[in-house]
This record gives structure tokens, sequence and C-alpha cells, in this order.
């Protein structure tokens, strides 16, 4: 069933995986990915050096780092994008099974870091956070279950999905994790509703959503101080919102110059969750616009290739992942600029991290995997021939 895809695209037999590869993957979204890694070396080597002072390192270690991990990640997004949609289906059940028992091991072995919520491993060299491999092998095994319902006499999968997407809600919950949490409620949220749900059911979820914020603001101390700081009226001017905020206003349309920011000396997480800050400071609105029109090439060029999926797996396991990815980078930038509470949420391919920037290439290689084209007839063909 999941062989039964998009495109136009004669097969040729025999043909080599490269050359086949190249010729049916979407390359506008393929550059906008290597050009949004490139901005985060770029911003990397002016946000990295303050921290590497501090922590005692050479100035351009965690610049280092992050092409290391960043390399890890290509490597992995151009290998994932290469296989059939079973196989990468095969794999992100695998994955996910893995990611979620070391979601429910973290209480005993997790770490801290000083953070204020366990979402760590600390493996001495560096560290893993389960709950970013989670996010793309939920969608997958959750488009799996939603897609095996709509067979005749098929399981109830879109149930099964929504049991499975509290539980894990439930394990972020306890870290605490509620950025990552509302990522996962979201992706299943957009299946569901690509899957064909009732709209009242949606808005019923939502209302419990919004119901169990209210309990967690009332019950966590955590949650309650983050929305507490987005809701006051006045920002302080020396939290990392405050430092954000005003470096934002600084840059200006063109920045105040390459190297000549002051807010990566400021900001703990300048090269990490608030890199917008330091690309807004440093080269203006002109950078972030275009980074922005680069996470929207992404997201929207994938949707649009989705729609003529004919495959309900592939559809809506593509449009999940897409969807993370776009909200991901929404949530990072808004928190950025004080339209949304802080999450601790790095920006895709931009920011400085291991897990999120593997993680990551495991996902948009799905996503990869998904859109290309494909030779066995597009939706609107099977349409067209429908109503004759």
């Amino acid at each position: 069933m999941t062989e039964m895809v998009y495109g136009t695209v004669a097969a040729r037999p025999g043909e080599p995986v490269l050359p086949r590869w190249w010729r049916t993957v979407d390359r506008w979204s393929l550059s906008a990915i290597l050009l949004l890694f490139g901005i985060g070396i770029l911003l990397g080597l002016a946000a990295s050096p303050p921290l590497a002072a501090k922590n005692g390192f050479e100035p351009f270690y965690y610049v280092k780092k992050q092409a290391v991990f960043g390399g890890a990640a290509l490597l992995v997004m151009f290998v994932t994008s290469m296989m059939s949609p079973k196989l990468v289906r095969r794999l992100g059940v695998l994955g996910f099974f893995i990611a979620f028992a070391g979601l429910a091991l973290l209480p005993v072995f997790g770490t801290d870091f000083g953070k204020g919520a366990v979402r760590w491993f600390s493996l001495g060299f560096g560290s893993v956070q389960p709950s970013e491999f989670l996010k793309p092998g939920f969608i997958v095994l959750g488009a799996w279950l939603m897609a095996a319902s709509m067979e005749i006499n098929g399981p109830p999968g879109k149930l099964y999905s929504l049991v499975l997407a509290l539980i894990i809600v439930a394990f972020l919950a306890m870290q605490p994790d509620f950025g990552q949490a509302v990522l996962v409620l979201f992706g299943w949220g957009v299946m569901y509703f690509v899957a064909g749900a009732p709209l009242i059911l949606l808005i019923g979820l939502a209302g419990a959503a919004v119901f169990a914020g209210t309990v967690a603001y009332q019950n966590s101390e955590h949650f309650a101080r983050r929305i507490d700081g987005f809701l006051s009226p006045e920002v302080d001017p020396t939290t990392q919102i405050g430092y954000a905020t005003n470096a934002i206003q600084e840059g200006g349309f063109f920045g105040v110059g390459v190297g000549e920011g002051t807010v990566k000396w400021s900001l703990p997480d300048a090269h990490t969750d608030f890199i917008i800050a330091v690309a807004a400071e440093e080269y203006g609105l002109v950078l972030v616009l275009f980074i922005i029109a680069l996470y929207a090439v992404v997201t929207v060029r994938s949707l649009f290739r989705l729609m003529k999926e004919r495959d309900p797996f592939i559809r809506l396991a593509g449009t999940g992942i897409a969807c993370l990815f776009g909200l991901q980078a929404v949530i990072n930038m808004g928190v950025a600029v004080r339209l949304l509470p802080a999450k601790g949420m790095t920006l895709p391919f931009v920011s400085n991290g291991g897990s999120s920037l593997v993680a990551g290439g495991i996902a948009i290689g799905m996503l990869l995997a998904f859109t290309r084209s494909r030779p066995q007839g597009e939706m609107s063909d099977i349409l067209r021939r429908s109503w004759r």
C-alpha cells in the first residue's frame, strides 16, 4: 500500500540510486535545508565564542561541535531520503520504541544540567535528549495506525494513536517539557485532521488541552514561572527574554554589523534557543525574513506535494513532519520576540545542539523520502478517472 504514490516521472529499470534520487527529490526543500545549516554555522561563529570563553574552551569549540553534529545530521538526512516509504516506516517505528524507552528511563537515569527539567542522558562526552528522536518516530507510528484504521475491518488506529500521544505527553510533563508535549499533540492533531476527524472532536481536544494547561499552571512552579513572565506587562531587561527583545530592536533593518552585536555576551543560550536574536542584532530584519522564507519553503512545498499523494500513510506522516518542522521554528522565533511563553526549544538546523540536529536530520530525511516523485500517477489523475 505504501508504494502507491504520486508523480509522473517514468521508472527507469536498473537506474543507479543516486541519479534516481536526484531526479525525484524536492531540490527546493533540500536547498533550503542546506542554506539553514550554513546560516547556523555563520551565526555560531558569532554566538559561540563568548560561551566558549566562559567555559574555558577554545573560541570556536561550539562551532566545531555544531559542524560535526550537523555533518552527521546531513548524512543521516541524505541516507534516509533515499529510502522507500516502507523502509522509512519500519525504521521509524523501531526508532520510536527505542526513544520511548529512553524517555521512560529519564526519571531514573536522566539529568537536568541545572536547568530544572530532567530531559537528558549525560554520556560524559555529551548528552542525548530522547524526546527529540521520539517526535519523528511517533509521527510515523501514528500515521501508520491512522492509515490502518481506514482499511476495511482495520483496527481502531486513531484511538490507539491518541492513547499513545497522551502517554507520551504524560511522560514529557513529568520532566517537565511542555514545549515538546505541545509539539506531539499538535502533530497528532494535524494528522487526525487530515485523516478526516470531526471538527467538534478537535475542538473538544483543544478544550482539554487548555484545561490541562490550567492544571499544570496551578501545580508546576516551572510552568507557572514561564507563564507569569510572559503575561507580565513589563520585561525584566536582565532576563534572557529581555536581552533578546532588546537585541532584536537594536538590529533594525540591516543590523549593527557582523561581529558587532553584544547580546551574545549576555545570553547563556545565545547559540541555541535564542540564536535568532543574534541574527536580528548583527544582520537585521533582512536575514530574519530570509530565514523565515526558508522554513516556509520547506513546509509549504512539502504540503503541496503531499496533497497529490495517493497513499494515506505517506500523506499523513509527511504532513505531520512538515507541520512539526514549521511549528518548531515558529515557536522558537515567537519566544524570542515575546509572542509566546519561553519554551526552551531550538531553531531547526540553525541552533547549536547535538540531539536536535541529528533528530532534525532524520525527520527531514523522512519528509524528503515521502515527497519524492514516483511513477504511479497523481491523486488528481485518479479523481478525474472516477468522474468519467
